[in-house]
């Protein structure tokens, strides 16, 4: 620890894990719109097609899933590729310029594929592949079809990754609308929403937005957030605008001066997230969200769980079947935590799936798995 961090005022776990919350837009819904709202959050986690209006509804006062949906059709918000290799929900602009943001860790990844890129020049599948996807929107076994045309001894796996990598390809609709299916079919984001893709933003902008939704924050967070490395150069050249803090472990944490740090007695409600949520993905200690004796236990080998936040910790997972919504705690939960968490959970429902009959359950507490 330098001197510098070491005179640096100490934040806890609860004064981290209630500032966290609040740009997190989970200690109190919010009432700014969808957008702004995705925008303010640089992205959700969209793996799957419902984890983002789980997200919304859990933020945002008012939310319906018809008013994502929408946003999504009229091209105004995305399906794309970009932190941590997973697909996320953007808005137009930030699908344009994060991207380009992420691209060097986009180029790592394609390193772990290139045994099976023997031979192939780079340069000319792209061109390939963007001519291919933008005549007209192209599965993913559809491209690894067409490219494995011009390197037929290429592995077809990886040619198809390579055109991910290298191109920003998003998922047109009715992939992702709410209520609707759809395949993945990928396209150009320049092609699809009609105009180029923006010079890459500076680290230091980002940093600065990474903190607003996820501060306080080290260096090393916001690499665990983006998928990046070599940030350290930003948070310096920052220095002199932002405020430092450090942890219980001396760890120095950076922060923008007017965000909000709620007393760490703030009450925290109840919040039903989906799986991957980035509450629990985008920092290098995730102890402000995620208690040590809980860590693994939001998953299960590939299988993630949609999780249960109770007085702002991760305290469970959740699941919704045919006829109720099952909750199952990782320790006992109070009777008035349990009323709470039912409000909650009604409340979800009813913003999701208005109208439709479930009873909300209590199920086993859910044991640790042995190691």
């Amino acid at each position: 620890m330098t001197k510098r961090t070491a005179s640096a005022p100490v934040l806890g776990t609860r004064a981290l894990n209630r500032a966290t919350l609040d740009r997190q837009l989970l200690l109190r819904r919010s009432g700014l719109s969808v957008k702004a709202a995705v925008g303010h959050l640089l992205g959700l986690q969209a793996q799957n097609v419902k984890p983002p209006y789980w997200a919304l509804a859990a933020r945002l006062d008012g939310f319906t899933p018809e008013a994502l949906s929408q946003l999504m059709a009229e091209r105004e918000v995305v399906r794309i590729v970009t932190m941590r290799s997973t697909i996320h929900t953007h808005t137009a602009e930030d699908c344009l310029t994060l991207r380009p943001l992420v691209q060097p860790a986009r180029d790592r990844e394609l390193t772990n594929f290139r045994k099976g890129l023997e031979g192939v020049d780079l340069d000319r599948l792209v061109v390939l592949a963007r001519d291919l996807v933008e005549a007209e929107p192209r599965t993913m076994k559809q491209l690894r079809e067409a490219l494995l045309a011009q390197w037929p001894d290429a592995d077809p796996q990886a040619l198809a990754i390579a055109a991910r990598c290298r191109l920003p390809l998003v998922q047109v609709t009715p992939r992702g609308l709410w209520g609707r299916s759809g395949q993945v079919a990928l396209t150009t984001a320049e092609h699809w929403l009609g105009r180029p893709t923006q010079p890459t933003p500076t680290p230091d902008a980002t940093v600065l937005r990474y903190l607003a939704a996820f501060g306080p924050a080290s260096g090393k967070d916001m690499q665990t957030w983006a998928g990046l490395t070599r940030l350290r150069d930003a948070f310096e050249r920052l220095r002199p605008r932002l405020l430092t803090f450090r942890d219980e472990n001396g760890v120095e944490l950076f922060d923008l001066p007017d965000a909000p740090r709620p007393a760490e007695d703030t009450p925290a409600p109840p919040r039903f997230l989906p799986e991957f949520d980035n509450l629990l993905l985008s920092h290098a200690d995730r102890t402000r969200v995620v208690p040590k004796e809980y860590w693994g236990r939001s998953w299960q080998g590939n299988q993630a769980y949609c999780t249960l936040l109770v007085d702002g910790f991760l305290a469970g997972v959740w699941k919704l079947t045919e006829d109720a919504l099952v909750v199952e705690p990782f320790g006992r939960l109070t009777k008035a935590q349990q009323e709470d968490v039912t409000a909650e959970g009604e409340r979800m429902l009813a913003t999701l799936h208005p109208g439709t009959p479930y009873d909300i359950r209590f199920g086993t507490v859910v044991q640790k798995q042995p190691s």
